[in-house]
């Protein structure tokens, strides 16, 4: 199959596989600013448990892929040997501010689109031009500065930043024996801790979300891995994450003609027709625009925090707290856990009036 056949071939299969995600999505409520925002406001866990079993599903089906020797996860860009750990720190705290001024993250602003949400488009188009800012432009000053503080890790004798082979190489055992341990733990406590609750337990439309979403992402990798192999120029090694591909896609939008469409462009534009198919479907489908201009002001704010955010993190909620965690890579729990402690502050911001007061809160909260 020659090249322009495979990348087409990947490009809408990627599309194909974000119809199911934007569909999904819009129909299950799957929304990892939600899900904090349930835990902060109303202390459910419902939804941050459909994200956790999403992410154990993403681990045990990704790592069996890897091991089976259908892709191999080492060539993605979240297990290279430069550990940028700022970055990961710096983008996911800004990241997940933002996501909670824009009203929901990269996936979540794609899926309001589709659903006729005026707001998220202007979300949209922040975060993907910041993207791209920090990506190639102006703002990318800054982000290679920040990227001086990375360490390479070849100097301490590893190859990648992956969980298990750092413990491997430290603690001179069986790399696979290993990979296989912290894949378990880490998956299997995060079902132990969605199943014994009750509630979610009986709530399919959650459990149905958490399978989905995660089967998606080895979805992803086999596209990008297996599909869009080939043997002069294969595919780049990729499964779901938004921000740089929301960036890419305004690009491609407007020099079409001399662009070339990949599988996060694809798949950006399938989440939205698939959010878009299931709100007309359901009669969901309602425009919705801004109530007045501090509600434009704080869309357009954290477009660009998640923007500028998912670029240093090297992905989203999605890219790095799904896509990011199934190669188990250390930059990954790094930029999702600083996502999540961002996205809490801003509601503490937002209930409380103040940087001062969200501080406190939290504080006397702990």
């Amino acid at each position: 199959m020659d090249e322009i056949s495979v990348r087409i071939l990947v490009a809408a299969a990627g599309f194909g596989a974000g119809i199911i995600f934007g569909a999904t999505a819009q129909r299950t409520n799957f929304c990892t600013m939600g899900s904090l925002s349930d835990i902060v406001y109303m202390g459910s866990y419902t939804r941050f448990r459909a994200w956790l079993l999403a992410i154990a599903i993403a681990i045990l089906t990704s790592q069996a892929m890897d091991a089976a020797g259908m892709v191999e996860l080492d060539g993605s860009i979240y297990l290279t040997s430069n550990f940028g750990w700022l970055t990961s720190i710096i983008g996911g705290l800004l990241f997940g501010f933002g996501m909670v001024l824009a009203g929901g993250c990269g996936n979540k602003v794609l899926v309001r689109v589709g659903g006729g949400n005026l707001k998220s488009v202007v979300a949209v188009l922040f975060l993907g031009i910041f993207a791209y800012m920090t990506l190639r432009g102006l703002i990318g000053l800054a982000r290679l500065e920040l990227e001086r503080s990375n360490i390479d890790l070849t100097q301490y004798g590893h190859e990648t930043q992956g969980i298990p082979d750092l413990l491997a190489n430290t603690l001179a055992v069986d790399a696979g024996t290993i990979r296989w341990v912290v894949a378990l733990v880490v998956a299997l406590g995060f079902l132990w801790f969605c199943f014994k609750d009750r509630d979610f337990r009986s709530s399919p439309r959650d459990i149905a979300a958490g399978v989905i979403i995660g089967l998606l992402i080895p979805t992803g990798w086999w596209i990008t891995g297996v599909l869009g192999y080939d043997d002069f120029e294969p595919t780049q090694l990729a499964s779901f994450t938004f921000v740089a591909p929301i960036g890419e896609s305004m690009q491609y939008l407007m020099t079409f003609t001399g662009a070339t469409i990949n599988f996060g462009i694809a798949t950006v534009g399938g989440v939205i027709v698939g959010s878009f198919l299931a709100s007309i479907l359901s009669r969901e489908f309602q425009v919705e625009s801004f109530t007045d201009a501090a509600d434009t002001m704080r869309h357009m704010l954290g477009g660009a925090m998640m923007g500028v955010g998912g670029v240093l993190a090297l992905g989203c909620t999605i890219g790095q707290g799904l896509t990011g965690l199934s190669t188990l890579a250390l930059g990954s729990f790094i930029a999702w856990l600083s996502i999540i402690a961002g996205g809490v502050l801003a509601l503490k911001y937002l209930e409380e009036g103040s940087m001062s007061g969200a501080f406190r809160a939290l504080i006397v909260r702990s």
